[in-house]
């Protein structure tokens, strides 16, 4: 097995392998090029809008109250909001001729990067006392330590055991090896439906949380980009149980109908979201 290479060519193939990708087809983007090139900011000459400092309203336990729980990410005018309109259905598929592994490796590292990018651009409204309790809608996230024993965390806290937890397996080069020859573990698969579930916790503590920001940052299209994406992958592969991604069904099978095309609705999720877990513990 070769190494797992971090930069994918429009196709999502890696770079060697990219001429397998027509010259018709440069219209297939990669849709982060703009968002990297922006400093993940939607308005990089000026900077992003400052938002009004004010009281935090949130509970004890980190819930807003019931009149601040309309989810404004359902809402049509901002679901249709893309930053391309490829269709990742068809994107997520394994090439041929790449081998399963490389490809989790690569996409896994790449959904790493991008919703720590994403995360970046709200971190400074996401803090401990706005957000008391790792949170979404009525799932409360805990994170467990290397013992297992759970500790109860502040969003900011959790989402940095996060980011340190997943960057220390992708660098990590018995898990992720980059040279050629070496094998991945038997356990890659588990490592990767684990970073996902965390991934996948940030991904949806955003949109809960700080939808509001990422609207006055212009930055909605490029997280339900992302989203679709990840979501699209993490189906092809089965990389996450669909209990843990109940929470955000309602999202989900707006966003990712019709192969994860804008525009779509009504086909493209699992169902399930009346039973999202009260508690979500971590394995």
């Amino acid at each position: 097995m070769g190494a797992h290479l971090q930069v994918l060519c429009s196709q999502g193939h890696r770079p060697e392998l990219s001429a397998c990708c027509p010259a018709s087809e440069s219209s297939c983007l990669v849709y982060f090029t703009q968002f990297v090139a922006a400093g993940g900011r939607g308005q990089p000459s000026t900077g992003p809008p400052r938002l009004p400092r004010k009281k935090s309203k949130a509970k004890p336990n980190g819930k807003k109250p019931a009149a601040e729980e309309k989810k404004m990410y359902l809402e049509p005018e901002y679901t249709k909001s893309r930053i391309t309109d490829i269709g990742f259905k068809e994107l997520v598929v394994l090439p041929r001729e790449i081998d399963l592994n490389e490809w989790l490796a690569s996409n896994t590292t790449t959904f790493f990067h991008h919703v720590n990018l994403q995360y970046s651009t709200i971190s400074e409204f996401c803090t401990g006392e706005a957000c008391q309790t790792m949170a979404v809608c009525n799932t409360q996230y805990y994170w467990y330590d290397e013992r297992g024993k759970k500790v109860k965390c502040t969003a900011p806290q959790y989402v940095d055991f996060v980011m340190s937890s997943v960057q220390k397996l992708v660098t990590d080069e018995d898990v992720f090896p980059t040279k050629y020859g070496r094998e991945f573990p038997s356990s890659f698969e588990s490592l990767v439906k684990k970073i996902c579930r965390y991934l996948f916790h940030v991904l949806a503590h955003i949109y809960w949380s700080h939808f509001k920001e990422t609207l006055a940052l212009e930055l909605h299209g490029h997280l339900n980009t992302l989203y679709v994406h990840f979501i699209l992958f993490a189906r092809e592969f089965n990389l996450l149980d669909p209990k843990e991604t109940a929470v955000m069904d309602d999202l989900t099978e707006v966003l990712c109908s019709g192969g994860g095309r804008g525009g779509g609705s009504g086909d493209g999720a699992s169902g399930g979201g009346a039973g999202a877990q009260n508690h979500v513990k971590e394995r």
